[in-house]
């Protein structure tokens, strides 16, 4: 295995894992916050909460992984769109980052005399949870992982185009439905934003996949024959 065909294997790999993670991890923090209050009044000691943090940092290291890995082949087909691939990424993990320290002082607050303003503010952490999956993986995704991967790995043709082209169709849906979340014109996660969400979660699923199994497809830029540095 050469070492192109070794980071397309690692990168699916890692894609994988951000899948893994992000599920288990909604599940572990869902119970607390649908009752925040509810958890608050409670102990505060429930385990899952940290698991669900640890199994969060783990997702902060794959999804940074998926374009550092990925940068210095994706950068033969255009540099600066692959700097913005990586760029996003980062700015997608500051915002799980933040989501990850309301969860767990959510926790804490559980765990201390907070008063009778507790169940106030516990639900105030998780509305700010709830905002930085809005913007972080409900927005900002479908400008990193849609458009702009979509297209850098639809142009070299190092995976599959038809595959590729989901990424190009789910990025703007990802976009425009967490626009119209933030503007309150649909509900976070309700039926128009699930159904705007199965193009950009099948491009994930199956880039993650054929990256393991498969590697890269046959490509100019895995031969060397690369466009000039910011082009594509």
């Amino acid at each position: 295995m050469n070492s192109e065909q070794r980071i397309a294997r690692i990168t699916g790999v890692l894609f994988l894992i951000t899948f893994v993670t992000s599920i288990g991890a909604l599940i572990a923090f869902q119970p607390a916050l649908d009752d925040p209050a509810g958890y608050v009044a409670g102990d505060g000691s429930d385990n899952r909460i940290y698991f669900g943090a640890f199994l969060e940092l783990l997702l902060i290291i794959a999804n940074i992984g998926t374009a550092v890995v990925l940068f210095p082949i994706l950068r033969r087909q255009n540099e600066i769109l692959s700097l913005g691939y990586v760029t996003a990424r980062i700015v997608e993990c500051t915002f799980i980052l933040v989501g990850i320290l309301a969860v767990l002082s959510l926790v804490t607050l559980g765990q201390e005399d907070s008063g009778t303003g507790a169940g106030l503010i516990g639900y105030t952490l998780a509305e700010i949870k709830d905002w930085t999956f809005i913007l972080g993986p409900g927005w900002i995704v479908g400008v990193g992982n849609g458009l702009i991967l979509g297209y850098l790995m639809y142009r070299s043709g190092l995976v599959p185009r038809p595959l590729a082209a989901l990424g190009l169709i789910g990025g703007p849906l990802i976009v425009l439905s967490g626009t119209l979340v933030l503007f309150d014109v649909i509900d976070q996660g309700g039926t128009g934003q699930g159904l705007a969400t199965i193009p950009e979660f099948f491009w994930e699923l199956g880039l993650g996949l054929y990256l393991t199994f498969r590697g890269f497809r046959p490509s100019p830029i895995l031969s060397g024959d690369a466009p000039p540095s910011g082009r594509s």
